[in-house]
This record gives structure tokens, C-alpha cells and sequence, in this order.
């Protein structure tokens, strides 16, 4: 149940990414620029007092992990990091391979 739930997640995430790349490769042939929308600022656009929150709890838990690490993230292409995150949770909660032979009663 817990292993169905997670994949659901992951493919949501996934195909999120697929739209945001849709999106992106729109804007690139209308405006004739490269621009990518940041998981940043689409986090922002979706909830701002969630990502504030956010920073407020991970900067009084250890402030050079919001530098190091959710900064980075936080400033990739948000078809990336939700591809990546998708393709992540799908792998690790994909199901068992039948054992040949047992049961598994």
C-alpha cells in the first residue's frame, strides 16, 4: 500500500517534470530564449509562506545545509529536480522480483 502510494508520487513528479520541460521548450521557441523556470521560483509561485517556512526550519537545524545543499537544488530547472525526484522515488519503491522456486509464505 505504502510501496503504491510512493510510486503514484513518484510518476505525479514525473510527469510534472515532463510538463514543466513541455512548458520550457514552449517559451524557448515563442521568445526565441533559453530560459528554464527555477524549482525556486515555482515553489513560490505555489505556496511562499511554505518555502520560507522551510528555510526558517532548516537554518536553525544547521545553516550550511540551506547553503550547501537546498540552495543548489533550489536554483536548478524544476524539470530536473522533479524528474530526478520522480525517477528516484519509482526506483526505490518498484516491486520485488518474484523469487524462482519459493514461496513466500
Amino acid at each position: 500500500m505504502i510501496r503504491g502510494f510512493f510510486r503514484l508520487v513518484g510518476l505525479l513528479l514525473l510527469a510534472g517534470g515532463f510538463v514543466f520541460m513541455v512548458y520550457d521548450g514552449a517559451r524557448f521557441v515563442a521568445d526565441n530564449t533559453l530560459r528554464f523556470t527555477r524549482f525556486g521560483d515555482f515553489w513560490n509561485d505555489v505556496h511562499q509562506s511554505s518555502q520560507l517556512a522551510f528555510h526558517a526550519w532548516v537554518a536553525a537545524k544547521s545553516p550550511w545545509l540551506w547553503n550547501s545543499v537546498f540552495r543548489v537544488i533550489l536554483d536548478q530547472p524544476a524539470f530536473a529536480v522533479m524528474g530526478i525526484f520522480g525517477i528516484l522515488l519509482m526506483l526505490l519503491f518498484r516491486p520485488r522480483k518474484p523469487l524462482i522456486g519459493y514461496s513466500r509464505d
